[in-house]
């Protein structure tokens, strides 16, 4: 197990015979493994919690509640860092918690089994906002492929608006520059041939606004 908070309770010195060879560690763990494999691996949480919510509504929601005793795993760290105890060794520690049980009737496994399911709701609700974070994730994303869509359209259309008008601009500019230089030819006939009578020619020739961007008129 990756969770060492039960090195306080599970003691590593087993009963045996002088001759025994003690093997601490593998019964301290095989002792927390075979507790936390009655209880279940993945509590129900009936009316799930929101996001946010504190860890009383998680317990409640998993329907763990304390026991008659009053002892929990809090109640443990609660006693743990009394000022009585709590500068005192580990080994120590563990000895005056393992009495105050004992004197109180109640079993250690009590203990350890409040401290697995409230640690395995944790790790339920933290599945349930997982998963609810990868849900609202997909949703958003797929939500901003849309957008990005609708956005990339409407920039097409839009550009593609704008160049039909500027299109438009240009056709109708080279249909008036051309129609100038036909009206500029036609003053100029008409110019020349009421030379032939006045001596001041009334008769106007060029652009009647003079716009800076006009072809050049016909001589």
């Amino acid at each position: 197990m990756s969770k060492k908070w039960y090195n306080y309770f599970v003691s590593v010195d087993e009963p045996g015979s002088a001759g025994d060879q003690p093997q601490p560690e593998r019964t301290a763990a095989q002792t927390v493994a075979d507790i936390a494999a009655s209880v279940a691996p993945e509590p129900k949480l009936t009316n799930v919690p929101p996001p946010g919510a504190s860890f009383d509504e998680i317990y409640s929601a998993a329907e763990i509640h304390p026991p008659a005793h009053g002892y929990t795993i809090y109640k443990i760290a609660d006693m743990l860092q009394s000022e009585h105890i709590r500068n005192l060794p580990a080994e120590v520690k563990r000895s005056s918690i393992l009495l105050a049980l004992d004197a109180a009737g109640v079993k250690l496994q009590d203990i350890i089994e409040d401290a697995v399911r409230r640690d395995r709701a944790l790790d339920t609700f933290e599945r349930v906002q997982q998963k609810a974070v990868d849900d609202l994730s997909q949703r958003k994303e797929q939500e901003n492929r849309q957008i990005q869509a609708e956005m990339d359209r409407l920039v097409a259309e839009h550009r593609a608006r704008i160049q039909a008008n500027n299109d438009a601009i240009a056709k109708e500019r080279d249909r008036y520059y051309s129609w100038r230089l036909q009206k500029q030819q036609e003053e100029q006939k008409i110019a020349d041939t009421v030379s032939h009578f006045v001596s001041e020619n009334p008769i106007t020739r060029g652009s009647v606004g003079g716009q800076a961007d006009n072809p050049p008129q016909s001589k």
